[in-house]
């Protein structure tokens, strides 16, 4: 049985609009130009401000100064008169900029020079190899990735290099060829394993007592190397704790990234462009936003000039009201996009304002113990703002500060209770306990258990298994890994 009623609802829903300007404001400086290219290039309705301003009229200022040309509408419902403007100031002029004026056009350069798979391919040419045996070695150093490793089995190599190269071999004849790629620069290049790296490197130094007994502990003994049980070490090798102290040294120096140590390797270097500045001033805080947040735009001058020509005919034909139909989507995208970029510039100055204010002592002292607890409703609420909005700001964008450039979102930690009641940031005592750790003996490091209750005797009394996180989250190793003799 089918039948009909009425229901009503309340919803909301973003619109199209809404959802751009989201887009925009999640956009950290560099992405934000790309964006602004790409908008300019879609849109020739839209100009940069880089022009003189007697050059163009301002389509976006007061409405009510546009010239007097009647009410006239066409067939397309279009309001001449909401486009045309007699000011000859463009409205941008007329606000106050709360940027910096570190607006000049920068140019990365591009890097150049030899890569570093080409690097190892050139050092072939200088090794007699027959036509399989060079297949074999330039597909062996096509697989060596950016750390210098070759992170494939030799049986894996061997069926590569019969479906993709229609080489049939051996994993003898690949071994062989192995060894003339593991004799290329940089040392331990085409390792498939630390092991193996490490090894290739100290078989090239010059054979002391110290490198004998390195090269022992990573051929016969690396499982105990590489959990620094040392008395094992010593026992293994009856040596002295001051002769396995050299041999670690030698170890210690090599490099366990061997691709990473060549300077040519051409990889792309991301810039960070910050998109504030704090800097103190008379004891003071002061905020610019980067200038290239905030554009000139304005108008194309030809558009305006269209405009004033349809208005100026006095007979309208079909193809010049489809062409004026044409132009009022330009100019509404353009009007809208200016009003997306203006509103852009509003917002994250706003919310980065709250966050310096509400993080004053830090941003003053750049000691970071004195980082107040702040998670995102507390910035969110002070500003009037969605929580995803500050979310946005937060999580792509870079202050320069006088302690260096930090990302936004690393000012934001969760709160516990100290000892005398007080709220206090997880990231202050994430930095105590790096204090506590870096200052401890490394020979008798601390255990999780002891660092809780060195924690707890300084007012912050958190679980040995909450230690434990906060160690894992600043990447510092348990304590037997800590240990050195």
């Amino acid at each position: 049985m089918l039948k009909q009623q009425l229901n009503f609802k309340l919803s909301q829903k973003l619109s199209p609009q809404q959802i751009q300007l989201m887009k925009l404001i999640q956009l950290p400086t560099q992405a934000f130009e790309q964006r602004l290219k790409q908008e300019m290039e879609e849109n020739p309705a839209l100009d940069s401000g880089k022009e003189k301003s007697d050059e163009y009229e301002d389509t976006f200022s007061n409405e009510n100064d546009a010239d007097d040309f009647g009410n006239d509408k066409i067939e397309t419902e279009i309001n001449v008169d909401e486009y045309l403007s007699d000011d000859e100031i463009p409205s941008y002029r007329l606000s106050s900029n709360n940027y910096s004026s570190d607006d000049e056009e920068k140019s990365v350069p591009y890097a150049s020079g030899t890569t570093f798979h080409q690097h190892l391919v050139n050092q072939l040419n200088t090794y007699r190899l027959d036509e399989e045996e060079r297949q074999i070695a330039e597909f062996l150093v096509g697989s060596v990735d950016e750390s210098g490793y070759i992170r494939r089995s030799i049986s894996d190599v061997l069926d590569d290099l019969a479906f993709t190269q229609n080489v049939y071999t051996s994993e003898e004849k690949i071994e062989k060829v192995l060894d003339v790629v593991h004799q290329l620069d940089p040392a331990g290049v085409g390792a498939r394993n630390l092991q193996e790296c490490l090894w290739l490197q100290l078989d090239r130094k010059e054979t002391t007592i110290p490198i004998k007994l390195a090269s022992q502990i990573l051929k016969k003994a690396f499982d105990h190397f590489s959990k620094k049980h040392y008395d094992k070490l010593i026992a293994k090798f009856d040596v002295t704790e001051e002769q396995l102290k050299e041999a670690i040294e030698e170890i210690e120096h090599l490099n366990p990234k061997p691709g990473g140590a060549y300077a040519g390797n051409n990889r792309i270097i991301e810039h960070v462009v910050p998109d504030f500045t704090i800097r103190i001033i008379d004891g003071e805080l002061e905020l610019t936003l980067n200038g290239r947040n905030a554009p000139e735009l304005h108008v194309s001058r030809e558009y305006n000039n269209m405009l004033q020509g349809y208005k100026a005919s006095k007979e309208k034909s079909k193809s010049q009201k489809d062409a004026v139909l044409f132009i009022k989507q330009k100019l509404d995208a353009a009007k809208w996009f200016i009003e997306a970029v203006k509103q852009r510039q509003q917002t994250l100055f706003i919310t980065m304002s709250a966050i310096m204010h509400y993080q004053k002592s830090y941003f003053l002292s750049g000691d970071e113990r004195n980082l107040k607890p702040m998670i995102l409703k507390d910035i969110a609420d002070e500003i009037g703002m969605d929580v995803s909005t500050v979310s946005r700001v937060a999580n792509s964008k870079y202050v320069d500060t006088p302690y260096g450039t930090k990302l936004i979102k690393e000012f934001f930690s969760e709160s516990m209770t100290n000892d005398q009641g007080e709220e206090v940031s997880t990231r202050e005592i994430k930095k105590i306990l790096e204090i506590t750790i870096g200052d401890e003996d490394k020979k008798k490091p601390l255990t999780d258990e002891k660092l809780a209750q060195i924690l707890k005797e300084k007012g912050y009394p958190i679980a040995r298994r909450t230690v434990a996180k906060y160690r894992e989250q600043l990447e510092i190793p348990v304590a037997r890994l800590r240990k050195k003799i």
